[in-house]
């Protein structure tokens, strides 16, 4: 019964994207995308109830750090994500090969060995999950496994192999595109994701931010592959954000944070907007020198207080900890804080893409930006 009310649902929001794509003059392949994002959350947000019931059952569950009573909460909600972000790659699949929108079409090879790239670092997150937070597997097989979750895209030669570099301008990194920043770019993205972590919320919030920034550079710039890739996966974390929000009702795991950190940079590579793709993740960077400072022993929780604030640990090893030594916040007004941070980021790399659209800046920016 439950698989019947999803097919209606998606049913209903394909007529319903199609007739707003019509209302409001936009093009086919923009209804398609509107499509994918309600279909993704549809589905998401159907399957997660089941999940957390299975999780619950067979007890696959883990404490929940930042409450005081530390309750248990289900784990592996990557696996509702997953599944509905492939289910709307699915559909653009259908769309691009049995309807006739001449608009809408696509390289199907670099959708393909974009998909597979995140499928690979997905199953690493699982894996992660599977073993434990306490016990996974160890720092450097995070940052080697993407590595070679990487080799579709490095099969095909995604990209563009031109770049412009701060100072130095117009780059031609040749064969060295495909062979070391690609990987570079996927196990560094995957590895952000997955370091500030650990709040109701902030993972799921802070992949929304990221991909609604990314859909929309990828809708401005016409390039549709990058664009099907942000649109299912928002899709699928939106509908999870209502089962992650505060109070957490399922962990998103190290399968979410993989998978969105390597979309992010499958969507940047295929889209040729890499150094867009790496402004956007600055808040990472810092989070990056933090945990570094500490070795990467310190977890971004907080220590939980009577009042139902956070309290930072004694080693500051996480932004999260930064922002709970300037007051007596709980985890939701810190997880608000983070993503308000991530938005001011995003609306500046939009500014930064609009001004480089101007032909003055464009000559510039490679000398004065950055």
């Amino acid at each position: 019964m439950k698989s019947i009310y999803i097919a209606i649902f998606i049913l209903a929001w394909l007529g319903i994207s199609w007739g707003l794509s019509f209302l409001l003059n936009l093009e086919g392949w923009i209804g398609i995308l509107l499509f994918l994002i309600g279909s993704s959350a549809i589905f998401s947000y159907q399957i997660l109830p089941f999940i957390i019931s299975r999780m619950h059952s067979q007890n696959f569950l883990a404490p929940d750090m930042n409450k005081k009573e530390k309750p248990k909460v289900a784990q592996f909600g990557g696996i509702a994500i997953f599944f509905a972000f492939s289910l709307g790659i699915t559909f653009a699949i259908f769309f691009h090969s049995f309807l006739p929108i001449a608009t809408f079409k696509f390289e199907l090879s670099l959708l393909f060995a974009g998909f597979t790239t995140i499928l690979l670092v997905a199953f690493l997150g699982v894996f992660d999950d599977l073993i434990g937070w306490t016990n996974g597997i160890r720092q450097y097989q995070h940052a080697l496994v993407p590595v070679f979750a990487a080799l579709p895209l490095m099969a095909i030669q995604a990209g563009t192999t031109t770049m412009a570099l701060p100072i130095i301008g117009q780059v031609d990194f040749g064969i060295f595109y495909a062979l070391i920043l690609i990987p570079i770019g996927v196990t560094g993205a995957a590895n952000a994701l997955n370091m500030l972590a650990g709040l109701n919320g902030l993972e799921a919030g802070l992949g929304i931010i990221l991909t609604s920034t990314l859909l929309l550079l990828s809708v401005l710039e016409n390039q549709i592959e990058s664009a099907i890739i942000m649109a299912a996966l928002l899709g699928a974390l939106i509908g999870f954000l209502k089962y992650n929000w505060f109070p957490a009702k399922i962990f998103p795991g190290d399968a979410t944070t993989l998978m969105v950190g390597a979309s992010i940079a499958v969507a940047s590579i295929i889209g040729n907007f890499e150094r867009l793709g790496i402004l956007l993740l600055f808040l990472f960077f810092i989070e990056l020198i933090l945990k570094s400072r500490t070795k990467f022993q310190v977890q971004s929780f907080g220590i939980p207080q009577k009042g139902g604030w956070l309290k930072a640990p004694p080693k500051i090893g996480s932004l999260t900890h930064v922002i709970m030594r300037r007051g007596q916040f709980s985890e939701k007004q810190v997880v608000l804080i983070i993503l308000g941070l991530q938005i001011i980021i995003s609306a500046i790399v939009l500014g930064y893409w609009y001004l480089n659209s101007i032909e003055f800046f464009r000559i510039l920016s490679p000398w004065v930006i950055l």
